[in-house]
């Protein structure tokens, strides 16, 4: 149990720092709306200051109802860690928690968060993203993932039980 704390909280301060060093980094080395491809037609960095929510929504919210909405948010992924005993579960509340952390990190200091990761797909362009917010989706995958897993062993299990 002590092993989960430990491992969880030195995966969480990692991803933090990343994503707090990757978001200095792109402040300090290109200026806002600078765009500069990485791979023609696929990936590019921009530097972009997101005062909304996920892909800019709820912008003008403000500081204090997106703290809430945070401190709310990490209360209850906290609250699924401390219960969770599968470790890609536990890895995927991890990363959410990092992501949060991270993205209120830039909310509270400066009123925004700091985005500069810019894909392609296609003419389709994806809203600009930054480490946190990756850290967000994939942890949600992975809990979604295994709660899907979880939930079709069960029925395998009830019906292997009916069938006896």
């Amino acid at each position: 149990m002590k092993k989960k704390w430990i491992l969880a909280i030195v995966l969480s301060l990692c991803l933090i720092g990343l994503d707090q060093v990757s978001k200095y980094w792109i402040t300090n080395t290109i200026s806002l709306s600078e765009k500069i491809n990485l791979i023609p037609n696929l990936l590019y960095i921009t530097y972009c200051q997101n005062t909304g929510a996920a892909f800019s929504m709820m912008e003008g919210f403000g500081k204090i109802f997106f703290g809430i909405i945070t401190i709310v948010a990490l209360v209850f992924i906290f609250y699924m860690f401390k219960d969770s005993q599968d470790r890609v579960s536990i890895l995927g509340y991890v990363m959410v928690f990092s992501g949060a952390i991270g993205n209120f990190i830039d909310r509270m200091v400066f009123n925004y968060v700091r985005d500069f990761i810019g894909v392609y797909i296609g003419s389709y362009a994806f809203p600009i993203f930054n480490v946190a917010d990756i850290c967000i989706t994939v942890g949600f995958a992975v809990i979604l993932i295994v709660m899907v897993y979880q939930e079709v062993e069960e029925k395998r299990r009830w019906k292997k039980e009916l069938s006896k």
